[in-house]
């Protein structure tokens, strides 16, 4: 069995004989035994001819590695995942890593839902980006002025048809995050005691989703009203995902001034402050009030009773359907004419 003689260790290389970068600590012993034999005098590390052998074998192997490197495309990018705020700018990185043809074909494709489209195509910004991109040599895509409709997944692809491997591409996810506008609050004015209330914020332009937050008189209500001496006695939910601010039983100190915030990592915005009260209903009022409706209805109902029984609503009148008509016991005839509207005489008297 050969062995190896006086081969030197690595690590007491000459400093002007370095490894190659390539070569980490985890490269096999052999290779980095003979590759640091090439660098001085192989003579004094080689003494077999099996050993030599083995040598032109994994300098073979290793010209056929680079060689097979060289002539694929590869990409990478410095950030699969970027995210910017309205109206920013953004960079999405594609570099390539390695190539041998001169001229690659780069195409850069948005992918949505409804599939994907082309942005960047024969050397040409198209679709969505047009005029809001441009192209970063080699292959970066650089977004001038993004907006929330580029919030997407893009990809990459080079097409190298000088090279043995000749497509590679990378897929970048952007997000554009959009400030909260302000929301949409609704207080009630005044709530009875012991009765529930809802409060309720709405805020749908900010991406991603909002959260929301109330406060009460400037001061933040809690999650849970037992975390807080001021809020302690009071018995609510906050939902920060609906923006629902639901009083199961209102109480006196409930009262106060109230706003929502709606706030998303790209900002936040407020509604304005709206005063809700809460008072005591007085049921021995209302009981009073009942009462005094109930008589008064009752005198007016008395009141018409007694005017029918003694005749103040009679409505009888005499008319000309209603003359009696006086006997004849005078000889005289009479006789009801229409343009009269009384009685004249038909004949004269007799004697």
């Amino acid at each position: 069995m050969e062995t190896y003689r006086n081969a030197p260790s690595p690590h007491s290389l000459p400093m002007s004989l370095s490894l190659p970068p390539s070569l980490s600590p985890s490269t096999p012993k052999l290779f980095r035994l003979l590759c640091a034999c090439t660098a001085s005098q192989s003579e004094h590390c080689i003494d077999s001819k099996m050993a030599k052998t083995r040598l032109a074998c994994l300098l073979t192997l290793l010209s056929t590695h680079c060689y097979f490197s060289v002539l694929a495309v590869v990409l990478k990018t410095s950030n699969v995942a970027p995210w910017t705020d309205e109206f920013d700018r953004i960079e999405l990185s594609c570099l390539i890593e390695s190539i041998s043809t001169s001229n690659p074909r780069i195409e850069w494709k948005k992918i949505t839902n409804e599939g994907p489209s082309y942005v960047y195509f024969d050397k040409k910004i198209s679709g969505d980006l047009e005029n809001r991109a441009m192209i970063r040599e080699p292959a970066t895509l650089l977004i001038t002025n993004a907006t929330r409709s580029d919030t997407a997944k893009y990809r990459c692809e080079v097409t190298a048809a000088d090279d043995q491997r000749s497509f590679d591409e990378i897929v970048i996810d952007l997000v554009v995050r959009v400030k909260p506008v302000m929301p949409k609050c609704s207080v009630p004015k005044s709530v009875p005691f012991g009765k529930s209330a809802e409060l309720s914020c709405v805020e749908e332009e900010g991406f991603p989703k909002s959260q929301y937050q109330w406060f009460k008189n400037k001061e933040e209500v809690p999650d849970d009203h037992k975390t807080s001496l001021k809020f302690f006695n009071s018995s609510y939910t906050l939902d920060a995902d609906s923006g629902t601010l639901q009083f199961i039983t209102v109480r006196k100190e409930d009262a106060g001034e109230y706003f929502c915030r709606a706030k998303n990592d790209a900002g936040y915005a407020e509604c304005p402050p709206q005063q809700m009260e809460v008072y005591d209903i007085d049921v021995l009022g209302i009981l009073m009030g009942v009462l005094v409706v109930v008589i008064v209805l009752m005198s007016i109902t008395a009141g018409i009773c007694c005017a029918y029984k003694r005749g103040y609503f009679s409505t009888q009148k005499q008319t000309g359907n209603n003359y009696k008509v006086p006997a004849k016991g005078d000889g005289v005839d009479y006789v009801r004419t229409e343009d009269e509207g009384d009685f004249r005489h038909k004949s004269s008297f007799v004697i």
